[in-house]
């Protein structure tokens, strides 16, 4: 009989199972490990991308996870998710508040502008509240906290790796999301 740890466990797992199951028979396209603490989030998509491979199969999602495994990240320590649905629409402003949601990040990397965009409308309200006009406008390279959870925008990761100062500037902005400390 499993211990009441264990099945707290499992009835975690099923139920973002559950969650993430609803999503992609929505038309919502992840790739990753689902409960990771890092979240990128792709309003752009490469024409790979478009034609059916997973969000980040691509040299950027090979740049990003490398980044994080320097950041001291574990290499499997990430999911990613389009603003798009897998029929080209964009993702509604409550459909990105759910996957978040079901993703549970500690940390949401936004890669580009139109993913930036997309969370501004998802969390206007908590964006709005923010102090920080930076912060609020989820400027590149500003860390924000919303809900609980550090907001990155990159501001053009894929474009940037094309060129070696912009690729710089990348790198400096992800250096501002360290791995979290583990609980005690």
């Amino acid at each position: 009989m499993p211990s009441d740890r264990e099945a707290r466990r499992d009835a975690y797992v099923a139920k973002t199972r559950s969650e993430l199951a609803g999503l992609a028979s929505e038309g919502v396209c992840m790739s990753g490990n689902s409960f990771s603490s890092v979240l990128f989030a792709k309003g752009e998509l490469n024409a790979g991308e478009k034609d059916g491979r997973p969000v980040l199969s691509g040299e950027d999602g090979t740049a990003l996870r490398k980044s994080l495994e320097a950041l001291g990240y574990a290499p499997e320590d990430w999911a990613a998710l389009s603003c798009s649905l897998d029929t080209g629409e964009p993702l509604s402003a409550e459909t990105l508040r759910r996957a978040v949601a079901a993703l549970d990040p500690a940390t949401l990397v936004l890669c580009d502008e139109a993913a930036a965009a997309a969370a501004r409308e998802a969390y206007a309200d908590e964006l709005a509240a923010l102090p920080d006009f930076a912060e609020a406008m989820l400027a590149p390279g500003v860390v924000a906290l919303v809900l609980g959870m550090r907001v990155l925008n990159l501001g053009g990761f894929e474009a940037a790796l094309a060129d070696r100062r912009q690729k710089q500037v990348m790198w400096a902005r992800l250096k501002r999301v360290p791995p979290l400390g583990e609980p005690i």
